[in-house]
């Protein structure tokens, strides 16, 4: 299995991650043709730089001409990131802001809403992967900035240049890692920094209040430096991009590639390097190895309906997976054992879940490792609507593949057609493009 490892001892920003793709083998062409579908007045400036000794791939986004100048510079905008990666404590860091109700969406020259930039990536001449990964980014960035000012992610506006910036970043992010043509992309923890950051409603400690949002779960750290490291642009694409959060894997090293900062901090390289190779042993080859918590409970006198509930309440809660087994408890009663799988950071949420809806006295609780084969989604349009196919490897070929059923379940009970007829279509649709691939 080919892995790819991003090494975030400086942090992350778009720009950063687009220069290090760059810099990996990844053909400026596709990024600079990824520029051009947009059609925003945006193109790229690609250079080799020095960080601190190290040689690196700097990428900057022009814009109707410009080129985006670090946030210091920028007192009293409000744009989404601008990217400069080395920004200390005095710059403005006011991403994105809202509109009251007599600002039509359509007609706001102040910035661009979500669902504006939905639209302009949908009808970009780019993949359908590559799109839904990049919305999926943005949405990322949307929902965080969205919780911060306590408002419906659809009143997020972007300032005109950073959501022109932020959609170049994100766009070719998504484009360029899947031209990388790895299977997985895992992420090291990463350093935020340090200092404060100058937000529209006052000075807040890095990391920027959008950043610790996104990166809720996420292992991060501060070498001590005195500058954000880690852009919520760059915050968004790592919680997307990367399938876990880990230590540098076991791998055979094929090539390394460096996307620069734009400041040169003395004595700290300011780049982000990304490692690409094949993953070390044959388990490694053929599955990812993660840690989860395993809760379990033993009920015998709930009522079934409320069992169903539960296990609904804990699936959109964050479960990984919740089942029942039939069993034999006490006194010949007959109960059920309920066994929930969840991330180590979701498990004393989902055991106050169990308290709180079961009767349950006692959730028992440990930590489990499994191995998970690589996955990923891929979206096929059917006559009915486009439906994501999940999609498993194994030795770098399809195991198995799937479509999603609530996507098929959605598009039949809109368009009153036979669920199966849906999910049929969806399997046909794609193994006929993955015969048309070379």
């Amino acid at each position: 299995m080919r892995i790819a490892y991003l090494d975030c001892f400086s942090g992350i920003s778009g720009d950063m991650f687009l220069g290090a793709l760059i810099d990996a083998g990844v053909a400026p062409e596709v990024l600079e043709q990824t520029v051009a579908a947009l059609a925003v007045g945006a193109s790229l400036e690609i250079s080799r730089v020095n960080r601190s000794g190290i040689t690196a791939t700097k990428v900057d986004v022009i814009v109707n001409g410009q080129k985006d100048s670090p946030r210091e510079s920028k007192a009293g905008t409000s744009d989404a990131d601008s990217h400069a990666h080395h920004h200390p404590h005095s710059h403005d860091h006011s991403h994105s802001h809202h509109h009251g109700s007599d600002h039509q969406e359509g007609n706001d020259h102040h910035g661009r809403g979500l669902i504006e930039i939905r639209d302009i990536i949908r009808k970009a001449a780019l993949t359908e992967s590559a799109k839904q990964t990049a919305i999926a980014i943005f949405e990322k960035l949307g929902a965080a900035e969205a919780k911060i000012h306590n408002i419906p992610i659809e009143q997020i506006h972007f300032h005109e240049v950073g959501a022109v910036d932020a959609l170049v970043d994100i766009t070719c992010a998504a484009v360029g890692a899947e031209a990388l043509g790895v299977d997985e992309i895992i992420c090291s923890p990463l350093n935020v920094g340090g200092g404060t950051v100058s937000c529209a409603h006052g000075n807040f400690p890095v990391p920027a209040p959008a950043t610790v949002e996104l990166l809720k779960g996420v292992p991060v750290f501060s070498s001590g430096l005195q500058a954000e490291l880690v852009t919520p642009t760059g915050a968004a694409i790592a919680r997307t991009l990367a399938t876990r959060f880990a230590s540098f894997p076991e791998m055979k090293i094929e090539k390394a590639g460096y996307g620069a900062g734009t400041r040169d901090f003395p004595g700290h390289a300011n780049v982000l390097r990304i490692t690409i190779g094949e993953a070390g042993s044959n388990l490694a080859a053929n599955s990812v190895q993660e840690t989860i918590s395993v809760l379990e409970a033993n009920l015998d006198d709930l009522n079934p309906q409320v069992f169903g509930y539960v296990m609904d309440r804990l699936l959109e809660a964050g479960a990984l997976d919740v089942f029942g087994i039939p069993v034999q408890m006490k006194k010949n009663r007959p109960g059920t054992l309920l066994s929930v799988l969840a991330k180590p950071e979701d498990a004393d949420k989902l055991a106050q879940i169990i308290f709180a809806e079961t009767t349950t006295l006692g959730v028992r609780r440990r930590q489990e490792n499994r191995h998970v084969l690589a996955r990923k989604w891929q979206t096929v349009s059917t006559r009915f609507g486009d439906v994501r196919i999940k999609i498993a490897s194994l030795n770098g070929t399809v195991s198995s593949y799937a479509p999603e059923y609530e996507d098929c379940r959605r598009i039949a009970a809109e368009h009153r057609v036979p669920l199966k007829l849906v999910m049929q279509e969806a399997v046909q649709q794609y193994l006929q493009a993955s015969e048309q691939k070379p």
